[in-house]
């Protein structure tokens, strides 16, 4: 029997508010995008210090993982106790919708790459939020009210799996209970409930040109307890979509079904907002590659050193070395990025070191900040991060540095490096990812990137044939024999960093 076609699956990040984008298929009728992406940021300037602790709410869940604690009931649920509300100027995160069950329904959930699994809020949900400060509805599964949905038991296959890597829970004295699962984060939140499959539905790109409504059975969670940020209204949103490698992942339950390759691509842009977020393999002949750690549940590389201005620094290369305390990881979900505590010393000397008479540096609380009435590009140096198999990140002064302020005719800057005191984990978040291409090559176990204007089309390849996103939302078909492409523009984009004000308490 011929294999399904393997389609694309195409996310793009829209600005602002909900907006829905659709693209018109070259001759005639259009179709809406698969996955509609948001990006929901602090409209205004926000203190550096709630950036980074809203980073270190983050890390503490990505870097916990699963957790092991018993389950209370057949459905696995665990009660968490509830924190208070957020500020609403701390909120960053990506979302996108997806819809689910019969008759759909339509979820807003968060994309994380520090986590694996698709989990939405149902109907019976404990500490769930019910209203949203990211000005978004928020749904509620209901599995009863769904035709095609099935609650999945601890004697099916996919339950024995997981429980097996620890995504899932269930009592031993008992086959027929519900496959549940709990997972406690490091900054006291978390969620539990069970696992159903139901029908995913999206909209895809084919082989043939053709654009199509498709939807596949799949596994994911549906949460029945929340607690800690999870709980709070101010960042709610339906759930979490986790773009982990895990099997019960949805690019891993996508590609095993042979609907989409196991790969994904996204850029990022840094200057005006948003970006690109693919199904699928970016294909641009800059792209340098370097192998992921192998058996790590996160994007773990091998980082080997780090230069300024072309002058390697005098740092151990063993503390980049990956262990179950330190290592480099790659993680959209970070605003800012974090040097181990042993690197991030000799970093700031050296760029300090570098700098010309004119440039001004001073400690501001515990960063490290500067005063320059010259341009950034010339007086600042440039930083390579170095990866093992010859791939070389190279990064301007705006990929480290944050704008505070002014004062007359010159610019405060502030490291956006911090230290990750106590840790040996580096963590590359949005402000060294933005305005590249990231390609996370999942089936060849590798991560690729290149510097990029991400207002610009990229070529996204499949199999056969090509196809081309000659501007927003216009497919032109190509009659090359070359591999299948679709070249996609980014539309609207929203700010990822926003300009940060002076910093006055910790």
């Amino acid at each position: 029997m011929r294999p399904p076609p393997v389609i694309l699956l195409l996310l793009v990040l829209l600005a602002g508010p909900v907006t829905a984008l659709h693209l018109a298929a070259a001759g005639g009728g259009g179709f809406p995008l698969k996955l509609k992406l948001e990006r929901a940021v602090p409209a205004r300037g926000v203190h550096l210090e709630h950036l980074r602790a809203r980073d270190c709410a983050r890390h503490g869940r990505l870097l916990m993982g699963s957790s092991s604690l018993p389950v209370t009931s057949a459905a696995g649920v665990v009660d968490f106790p509830v924190d208070g509300a957020a500020n609403p100027s701390t909120v960053g995160l990506y979302f996108t919708r997806v819809k689910l069950g019969n008759p759909a329904k339509e979820f807003f959930v968060q994309i994380d790459t520090g986590s694996d699994i698709l989990w939405v809020t149902c109907n019976s949900c404990t500490g769930c939020p019910t209203s949203s400060g990211l000005n978004i509805p928020l749904e509620f599964f209901d599995p009863d009210k769904s035709s095609t949905s099935t609650r999945i038991s601890c004697s099916d296959d996919r339950c024995s799996y997981a429980v097996q890597t620890g995504e899932a829970l269930c009592p031993e004295s008992s086959s027929s209970s519900l496959c549940g699962y709990s997972f406690q984060y490091g900054d006291g939140s978390g969620t539990s409930g069970y696992y159903v499959s139901d029908v995913m539905y999206f909209d895809t790109v084919l082989e043939n040109e053709q654009a199509s409504n498709s939807s596949a059975t799949i596994v994911f969670g549906c949460s029945n307890s929340q607690s800690g940020d999870l709980s709070k209204s101010d960042r709610a949103v339906d759930g979490i979509l986790g773009f982990g490698q895990h099997d019960l992942s949805v690019i891993s339950q996508l590609s095993s079904l042979g609907i989409s390759p196991k790969v994904f691509s996204h850029c990022l842009k840094g200057s005006d907002s948003g970006g690109i977020l693919v199904l699928g393999q970016i294909i641009e002949p800059g792209i340098v590659y370097t192998p992921l750690v192998q058996s790590q549940p996160h994007y773990n590389l091998n980082l080997q050193s780090i230069a300024v201005n072309g002058q390697t620094l005098s740092i151990d290369s063993s503390i980049f070395a990956t262990s179950n305390t330190q290592g480099t990881i790659v993680d959209s979900g970070t605003t800012l990025t974090y040097l181990a505590e042993e690197a991030y010393v000799p970093f700031i000397n050296a760029i300090t070191a570098s700098l010309p008479s004119s440039v001004h540096s001073f400690p501001l609380r515990e960063h490290q900040c500067f005063v320059s009435s010259g341009s950034i590009d010339e007086s600042f140096p440039s930083v390579t991060l170095n990866f093992m198999g010859g791939a070389s990140m190279y990064l301007k002064p705006e990929d480290y540095l944050l704008q505070q302020g002014s004062i007359d005719n010159s610019i405060i800057w502030c490291m956006g490096w911090q230290n990750n005191q106590g840790s040996g984990v580096t963590i590359l978040g949005d402000l060294v990812l933005k305005d590249k291409i990231f390609v996370y090559d999942l089936a060849n176990q590798r991560i690729g990137w290149m510097n990029y204007d991400c207002s610009q089309s990229v070529d996204v390849s499949t199999s056969s044939g090509k196809n081309e996103f000659l501007n927003a939302g216009q497919l032109a078909v190509s009659k090359s024999g070359d591999p299948v492409s679709f070249e996609l523009l980014s539309n609207n984009i929203l700010l990822i960093l926003t300009c940060v004000f002076a910093l006055v308490c910790l």
